[in-house]
């Protein structure tokens, strides 16, 4: 079986799924489309690569498409299902490294960690000045796996947690929002969750809030997250996904003192790619044997 990953970066998952498998995984070249990457492949690892209904047709031996995250907003679930294709993902393998990588840019921003380093490294000392997130509000947009477990943490950090799930009406959202200091979002993306917070729902938190995306970029309205930040409404922005990937380096969000900006790492730990690896592997197994597979989508 040929097996090709469609990715930009993640590489360490592309290793760990080759030792559980005992199979090669050819990785898609940088300035190769995914099209002609999967024009003679049996199964897709798509990652953040997507999968086009055109490069679905197009791959005469396709014969799995999985997922080696929980996300599958990329592929073209109608197109696979026409073409009769599968559609796996891994959901439930990376809910700790999502939780810790929301308190992390949580705290990150709180503490004003962009700013502080620049101190460092120009010699300044005492400043700057962040806050405490003990007898704070944080509303959880989406109380799933990784949602449920960041409620827990802050609990513990003495905060007050709101957690509401996507289906829930905007009238709940927004209550569930007023007046509250931060807010995490934990929810997949689809047609209900892009642009979910938008200027609306960022003016009902609290001066000085602080929002938390490791989720999928476009459920934030971009241009409604700068207008707060420029306006002073929000103390700053924790974003371990972006609106467009690869992102372009230059783009001057990037270089605000109130953002601070992973590289989609936020479900990547040495341990969620051992459990991915692990339903990835299977699932190729049972697609070789012709077996039933786990965690279909299509």
């Amino acid at each position: 079986m040929r097996i090709v990953f469609c990715g930009s970066g993640w590489f360490p998952i592309v290793e760990a799924i080759e030792r559980a498998s005992g199979r090669t995984v050819h990785i898609r070249e940088p300035d190769q489309s995914v099209r002609d990457a999967i024009a003679d492949a049996d199964v897709v690892l798509p990652s953040n690569g997507g999968v086009s209904a055109e490069a679905i047709e197009s791959a005469s031996r396709l014969r799995l498409i999985q997922q080696p995250a929980a996300g599958y907003d990329g592929i073209d679930l109608e197109a696979a299902r026409a073409r009769g294709v599968p559609v796996c993902n891994a959901p439930g393998a990376n809910q700790e490294a999502l939780a810790e990588a929301a308190l992390f840019l949580l705290l990150a921003v709180a503490r004003r960690a962009r700013e502080a380093t620049r101190g460092v490294l120009a010699g300044e000392i005492g400043v700057p000045v962040g806050t405490e997130l003990a007898n704070k509000t944080i509303v959880v947009v989406g109380a799933g796996r990784s949602g449920s477990r960041l409620a827990r943490a802050v609990e513990a950090l003495g905060m007050t947690v709101r957690a509401i799930r996507s289906h829930h009406s905007r009238e709940d959202l927004l209550a569930a929002l007023d007046g509250a200091d931060a807010v995490s979002i934990h929810c997949p993306l689809d047609v209900r969750t892009r642009h979910l917070i938008d200027a609306e729902a960022l003016a009902r938190l609290a001066p000085g809030a602080i929002l938390v995306n490791a989720a999928r970029g476009p459920i934030v309205e971009r241009a409604a997250l700068e207008a707060a930040l420029d306006a002073g409404r929000l103390r700053g922005a924790g974003l371990d996904v972006l609106w467009e990937e690869p992102w372009d380096p230059d783009d001057p969000l990037l270089e605000r003192d109130d953002v601070v900006v992973t590289p989609h790492v936020g479900g990547s730990t040495e341990e969620s790619f051992a459990r991915i690896a692990r339903i990835v592997a299977e699932n190729i197994e049972r697609c070789a044997r012709g077996e039933a597979l786990m965690h279909r989508v299509v």
